[in-house]
């Protein structure tokens, strides 16, 4: 993937976006939820609460918050591994997909209005 954007541009492009998530019916996720989520949905499983606090340079506490809030919203699930007991997998849902397939609509339709398309 190759995208050629000026930091203005970008900063353009992250502010048509985050409007539109504020005017979208869902609930606001923080950037750290945010973060997890895209973790888990663009990276290759098996994820654990010890995998996602290494990957973001966190605390295992502030994944298990983020993931309450977006077990909540039914965005992830947990579950503990079959292999041992002891890991908690994170897993997407089909509620998590939906949401991500709107950010990416959103994401589109921003770039598109700061191209001049309509």
């Amino acid at each position: 993937m190759s995208l050629e954007v000026s930091e203005s541009e970008a900063l353009q492009l992250w502010r048509h976006v985050t409007l539109a998530m504020v005017h979208d019916e869902e609930p606001d996720l923080t950037v750290r939820q945010m973060a997890v989520l895209f973790i888990v949905y663009l990276d290759p499983p098996p994820h654990t609460v010890r995998d996602l606090a290494r990957k973001l340079g966190v605390t295992k506490p502030v994944i298990t918050r983020a993931l309450n809030a977006l077990g909540k919203r039914g965005l992830l699930q947990r579950r503990r591994s079959e292999t041992d007991r002891r890991n908690v997998l994170v897993q997407r849902t089909v509620e998590g997909v939906l949401y991500l397939d709107r950010l990416a609509r959103m994401i589109r339709e921003a770039a598109r209005e700061l191209n001049g398309e309509s």
